[in-house]
């Protein structure tokens, strides 16, 4: 009798249904149709909207407990919501079931196309899913094996040396120059244009004649060959900034964040000879020491030590001029994790992160009076202080107990 079905239903009205007594389930039936017939019309009779296939089969279940029945009663409807509401309500007026009393009772309207739509949005995330996982890495690869291969044909010979350059050599004021013509695609892959290569150890004149129109930055590996190249290119051409290869790695090998972090951290020429003129003294006065017995003819090494002895000076003690000035200086770093190296006339001669004081300091050599630092002053530290004859240390707190230099917190400020 029923032309739909549940699953092709809008709608399905689940009700409750309670009798004083035993009836069956033609019972049930015969109560839903007589007691509706010409309750709504003749547009909302329930045999005609059977018929029509607006209603679909009605299905009762019930069961018998104890001389009473209870159960449900489902019927699935392809009506607009506020007929189906209409037709829910309706059901609610059957007062008897055979000879027995009843009580009947909607419970829910339930919306056929809510559960399917969920089902369609649950059924996509996981079809997406399963797209993505399968077939975006291979677009991805594909994508970025595009990208490189166009980067790798940007690569073009420059000027009478033949160089192999990037494509934004003449256009670009700051040129960085490469050891090979791997470090230029290891560059260009990341998008890195204006770069060019040595070709080889020496410096070109190609690199000459570019040295004195553009600001050329010196990027090499982070070995002794690179060191080689700095101290060439240094002597025969204008070199403005000089960049290193993290310690043992090629430019050609390395990653964007190491490539964008060094050449952040690119020195200048003054500094590059500074280390230079700092550095090569370190040979001569370890000689110092050893022929230091010598003179002295029959003096052992453990007595060379003790002669060092009255080079242990007192501590400085600091004005309170002075006292005053560094506290003032601490107070301007609070929050920065910064560090003022200051000369003797307590001028700033520097700010640099807290953790490069130290290998600062190691670079200078002399020069440096004290050091004003927003952070923990460390053995590190003091150590490299010592050696360097800084007279002053101060930082927000310390953990050095014993040092010959005068260490200062802002507690004692």
């Amino acid at each position: 009798m029923g032309k739909i079905s549940p699953v092709s239903a809008k709608y399905i009205v689940q009700t409750n249904i309670e009798i004083e007594g035993v009836v069956d389930r033609p019972d049930v039936i015969g109560a839903i149709f007589g007691q509706t017939e010409g309750l709504l019309g003749s547009e909302l009779e329930l045999r005609e909207l059977q018929r029509s296939g607006r209603i679909g089969r009605i299905d009762v279940k019930t069961s018998t407990t104890a001389g009473k029945t209870s159960g449900e009663i489902i019927i699935p409807s392809s009506l607009d919501k506020a007929e189906t509401a209409i037709i829910g309500a309706a059901i609610e007026t059957i007062q008897k079931i055979g000879p027995c009393n009843a009580k009947v009772k909607v419970d829910n309207i339930e919306d056929v196309r809510i559960n399917k739509r969920n089902y369609v949005i649950e059924r996509a995330k996981e079809l997406l899913h399963n797209l993505t996982d399968n077939f975006m890495p291979d677009s991805q690869e594909l994508t970025d094996e595009v990208a490189k291969s166009v980067r790798m044909m940007e690569v073009k010979e420059y000027g009478k040396d033949r160089l192999p350059a990037g494509p934004l050599i003449d256009e670009s004021e700051d040129i960085i120059v490469v050891e090979g013509r791997a470090d230029v695609l290891n560059l260009l892959k990341y998008g890195i244009k204006n770069c060019i290569s040595l070709n080889g150890t020496s410096i070109p004149d190609t690199i000459k004649e570019l040295s004195k129109k553009k600001n050329i930055i010196l990027f090499v590996d982070g070995d002794r060959g690179g060191d080689l190249i700095i101290r060439e290119a240094t002597a025969t051409a204008e070199i403005d900034f000089v960049a290193k290869a993290p310690d043992g790695k090629e430019v050609e090998e390395i990653t964007q964040k190491e490539i964008l972090k060094a050449l952040r951290g690119k020195l200048t020429l003054e500094q590059v000879k500074l280390e230079e003129k700092t550095s090569t003294p370190e040979i001569p006065k370890r000689t110092t020491f050893t022929r230091t017995p010598t003179r002295t003819s029959t003096r052992t090494p453990t007595r060379t030590f003790n002669d060092r002895k009255p080079l242990v000076r007192p501590k400085p003690q600091a004005t309170p001029e002075k006292s005053q000035d560094f506290k003032k200086m601490l107070d301007e770093l609070v929050g920065t994790r910064g560090a003022y190296i200051l000369d003797e006339s307590l001028n700033i001669l520097g700010k640099v992160p807290v953790t490069e004081v130290v290998s600062t300091l190691n670079s200078l050599q002399t020069g440096v009076f004290a050091v004003v630092l927003d952070g923990t002053i460390n053995r590190d530290l003091t150590n490299i202080a010592e050696r360097t004859n800084v007279k002053y240390v101060i930082g927000r707190d310390t953990s050095v107990n014993n040092s010959r230099v005068s260490v200062l917190t802002q507690k004692q400020l």
